[in-house]
């Protein structure tokens, strides 16, 4: 007589189900994982566009923060640029460099050292001209933050003045608050795809074991 050994898989047949179901389970939740954390490194690295509005001989405040925490300065390193080619200030290692800035700006952009510890690199440009007009970016390095603002400038008419440091940031948290709602939507329609991906799997095993 010859014996051989008999495996879980042939005693069991609904062991069969369930691992089956299991390792498809664990696959969508590995895609799943890996999905929502490549979305999340692509929102950390480049934020929605922020748009501001100013005025011929105004100014206006654009937005640049960093979400690190415990910032060191000597390791930070900023540059804001107009439509990618104008130098427009570089802040580097914490100090402001201003030798290779566009003559353009020399005078009227200005940024707020004393706020540098808390994350903001935001910059005011004073004296606003039509040819300030177009999409600035700020690139934080080492930690390749950057955002995008685009600057749109409009004639002086009546009701219309500088735009505060407020109206700007109220600006920022909208586009933040923009994003938090749409990252909230896709974790909703992701779970609510695993849940019936994982019931879709339950119902077919427990069919097939009836």
């Amino acid at each position: 007589i010859i014996q051989r050994n008999v495996s879980l898989e042939e005693k069991d047949p609904e062991y069969n189900i369930f691992l089956e179901e299991f390792t498809k389970g664990s696959f969508n939740l590995v895609f799943i994982g890996c999905f929502f954390c490549v979305f999340a490194v692509l929102i950390h690295k480049v934020r929605l566009q922020v748009t501001v509005e100013g005025v011929i001989g105004g100014s206006v405040v654009l937005p640049c923060s960093s979400t690190q925490q415990d910032l060191k300065l000597q390791d930070i390193c900023v540059h804001w640029r107009h439509n990618d080619t104008e130098i427009v200030y570089d802040i580097v290692k914490g100090a402001d460099v201003v030798l290779v800035q566009n003559t353009r700006y020399k005078n009227r952009a200005k940024t707020f050292s004393d706020e540098y510890l808390r994350g903001n690199f935001s910059i005011k440009l004073n004296n606003l001209q039509h040819t300030d007009g177009g999409k600035f970016s700020c690139l934080i390095t080492p930690s390749d933050e950057q955002e995008t603002i685009q600057l749109n400038i409009e004639e002086l008419t009546a009701g219309k003045g500088n735009k505060s440091v407020e109206q700007a940031n109220h600006g920022s948290a909208q586009t933040n608050t923009g994003l938090i709602i749409c990252v909230v939507v896709i974790v909703i329609v992701l779970i609510l795809i695993s849940a019936m991906i994982h019931f879709m799997y339950r119902r077919r095993g427990f069919q097939a074991a009836v």
